[in-house]
């Protein structure tokens, strides 16, 4: 086995976390699967090991979920929402050790890592204000004496499949509403990322514990999606599927959960655009623009890969965000004053070499960046800005590595047309002074995607409103608003409160006895 590195991060104990560490929490802890290596994205080499859950281990899961299910709907909504408040107090009291895992274990720098556990965070407080307010609908009956409301139930198991590259957040997205809902959760977090779901299971199944509530109202598995992942997908006692991944899977996805008449929330990829009017504030936009193409090393759904500029300012913004990438500090996530980090395995080098290749082939021509960092452990790369056609067949494709795609346009009518020419339909953002540029692009002959900013570029969503897409992007919405309804039955339900039957739509039927 290879040498681990374990002993030279201390605040991994601080955690929980060991040398070894055992990969599913069904209430308590075990690992019976394979053991597998934990990479550090940063030198290449294994922090610790995690030993898998099996098949078995997972239906265990899915046997205690099912015992706590029936309690916690029972649960009165606010006391549910007092735990979660609770869960969100743990996190911050751990959020500085849980940043910094999270930079070194996804490779997004330490600032990031810190922003994400925030936004679980800012989740739970958030899921407490809403354990008081589900609201349901009171009609008007067109029958004397009768009643009719909207009542809203929960689903029962939820189950909850997140990505690398924000291994916290996304779960805290959907476990925070999921579990105020009246919810059960089962969570397979990415393998790469393992450590991260550990921490936080063991974080939020401290607060069960001190609240004596059943632990299975949060089980976990660390382990392959071929078959545990699998298993996930074709439980019917599962009836919400939340997935955060690529496109082509999450049509998998889709398939399996539908065709057992299950319900599925899909984020899937992005392939954001900006756009820069001629009257855009380039103070505010190449800043802008220049944190939603390199943080997180490019590997966001939400991160930018086309900015469009209008042809009178391109020359301008060509010079501008080429000075901005010269001053990018790249190295160690855990370094405060290095601005890029890795990309998160060595199968993103390859991505990123290959996409250059496939973009140089169809006419792009690289500007800025465009290498492999070799001098360096790691997987770290250059992050690099091409020009290209907006028609090139790769430009309608997701590389998720820091390549950024400058492209002009002549007409606001143009430049919102090549924003909807791809499949995908995430996140958008347009630089401009003008109201009708504005009213236009958020309008229903503006921007086809799901998230739709001005003067803000494509990345840092608040968790107050809904997020998700359109299009390959996916399906359904999480986070704020009411993304909440996706976690819940609806019921509607009439009250007869008079003495007689009154058939609805004036119906007659038999004769009055």
């Amino acid at each position: 086995m290879a040498e681990l590195t374990f002993a030279d991060y201390e605040f991994l104990a601080e955690l929980g976390l060991e040398r070894v560490n055992d990969g599913c929490f069904s209430g308590t802890w075990s690992g019976s699967g394979a053991e597998r290596l934990v990479i550090s994205p940063h030198t290449g080499k294994a922090i610790a090991t995690v030993k898998e859950a099996t098949l078995e281990e997972l239906e265990t899961c899915m046997t205690e979920a099912g015992k706590a299910k029936t309690f916690w709907a029972n649960y009165p909504a606010p006391k549910r929402g007092e735990i979660v408040r609770q869960i969100g107090e743990a996190l911050r009291d751990k959020k500085e050790t849980l940043g910094r895992l999270i930079s070194l274990q996804m490779g997004k720098i330490y600032d990031e890592g810190l922003g994400e556990v925030q936004e679980f965070i800012d989740m739970c407080d958030y899921a407490v204000g809403l354990s008081r307010q589900f609201s349901g609908h009171v009609f008007p009956s067109e029958r004397s004496k009768h009643f009719m409301m909207e009542v809203w139930n929960p689903l029962g198991i939820v189950g909850v499949v997140t990505a690398f590259n924000f291994p916290c957040a996304v779960f805290g997205w959907n476990a925070a509403i999921a579990m105020v809902c009246g919810n059960v959760v089962i969570w397979k977090g990415a393998t790469s990322t393992s450590l991260v779901s550990i921490a936080v299971t063991r974080i939020v199944a401290e607060v069960l514990k001190r609240n004596n509530l059943p632990p299975a109202i949060l089980t976990m598995v660390v382990a392959p999606g071929n078959t545990v992942g699998e298993a996930i997908l074709n439980d019917s006692r599962i009836k919400l599927i939340s997935f955060t991944g690529s496109t082509s899977i999450g049509k998998h996805v889709s398939s399996v959960v539908r065709g057992r008449f299950g319900k599925t929330i899909l984020e899937l990829g992005g392939n954001n655009a900006a756009i820069l009017m001629d009257d855009a504030d380039l103070n505010i936009a190449i800043k802008a623009c220049l944190f939603a193409a390199v943080g997180t090393t490019g590997q966001r759904c939400t991160s930018l890969r086309r900015l469009l500029v209008h042809q009178s300012l391109y020359e301008q913004v060509k010079a501008k965000l080429l000075h901005e990438y010269s001053l990018l500090k790249i190295g160690d996530p855990l370094d405060p004053t290095n601005t890029v980090g890795p990309v998160h395995t060595a199968g993103a080098l390859r991505e990123f070499e290959e996409g250059l290749r496939t973009i140089e082939a169809q006419g792009g021509r690289i500007i800025q960046g465009g290498h492999v960092l070799t001098d360096r452990p790691g997987f770290y790369v250059e992050p690099t800005i091409v020009e290209i056609p907006h028609a090139a067949e790769i430009v309608k494709t997701e590389l998720f590595v820091p390549i950024l795609y400058l492209i002009p346009f002549s007409t606001l009518e143009e430049a919102i047309a090549i924003n909807n020419e791809v499949p995908q339909g995430l996140s958008s953002g347009m630089f401009t002074s003008n109201l009708r540029n504005m009213f236009e692009w958020v309008g229903p002959n503006g921007s086809d995607c799901g998230l739709i900013n001005v003067n803000l570029a494509t990345s840092g969503a608040e968790i107050g409103g809904a997020f998700g897409g359109e299009k390959e992007t996916g399906e359904g919405r999480e986070s704020g608003s009411d993304s909440w309804k996706q976690y819940m039955r609806r019921c509607t339900c009439t009250v007869n409160y008079s003495a007689s039957l009154e058939l609805a739509q004036g119906v007659h039927f038999g004769t009055d006895s």
